[in-house]
């Protein structure tokens, strides 16, 4: 009987309107996908496979937010720097890159607002990508903007609860941005090239620092349909 009051409770705060049946299809192709690559980060697929051939040997990164993406992003640059907050994740991370030898990351247990201010120990332009998909979202992608070198990357999941556009995932904002630091970075994003892709369920942008850069079509930063 809970759980039935729950679901009516549910329909009825309108928490399923989204549930539509194109909606369910993305659901089930992201559950294959991500089932079927269960050592790739939590980004949409098409950003995968944007990055697996942008990430070099030789570049130096920084994520907020462990998980996947820690070990995928270790296995690929030279260095990464991954900060989290949580102990849980923290500790299944840490174990996870002691069993696979990847000596190459160093994950940092942040549980206040140093959690932003980590990123401040590198020199500007040091970095080649950050992935910003933790806490503090808005403060930690401004604060990377300077770090990141001419070139590199800034890849923000979940970009579509922060900054207005036509994405058609749940949760995703079509007016103004979701607070004014927002709205301070998408406009200096404006002189980045953006690639903005989406699964129908959640969005990921890539954005470089430079407006033009080769090996990309030039159709990668339209949306997916």
């Amino acid at each position: 009987m809970r759980l039935i009051k729950a679901f009516n409770d549910a329909i009825r705060s309108r928490a399923f309107l989204h549930w539509s049946p194109t909606y369910l299809y993305n659901r089930f192709r992201l559950y294959l996908y991500e089932n079927s690559h269960p050592d790739y980060p939590w980004l949409t697929q098409h950003a995968n496979e944007i990055l697996s051939h942008l990430i070099k040997k030789d570049h130096i990164g920084f994520e907020w937010g462990a998980g996947r993406s820690t070990l995928w992003f270790a296995r690929r640059c030279k260095h990464l720097t991954s900060v989290e907050h949580d102990p849980f994740w923290y500790k299944k991370v840490y174990a996870a890159l002691q069993k696979f030898n990847l000596t190459n990351c160093d994950l940092v247990l942040a549980k206040d607002k140093t959690y932003i201010s980590l990123i401040d120990s590198f020199e500007d332009e040091s970095l080649d990508f950050v992935l910003v998909d933790g806490l503090y979202r808005d403060e930690c992608a401004i604060r990377s903007l300077r770090k990141i070198k001419g070139g590199g990357l800034l890849i923000i999941d979940n970009i579509n609860w922060y900054i207005p556009s036509p994405s058609k995932s749940p949760g995703s904002r079509k007016e103004k941005p979701a607070s004014p630091i927002w709205e301070n970075l998408s406009e200096q994003l404006k002189k980045w090239y953006c690639i903005w892709t989406t699964n129908g369920v959640t969005d990921t942008a890539i954005y470089v620092k430079l407006r033009t850069i080769r090996n990309i079509e030039s159709s990668s930063s339209r949306f997916n349909r």
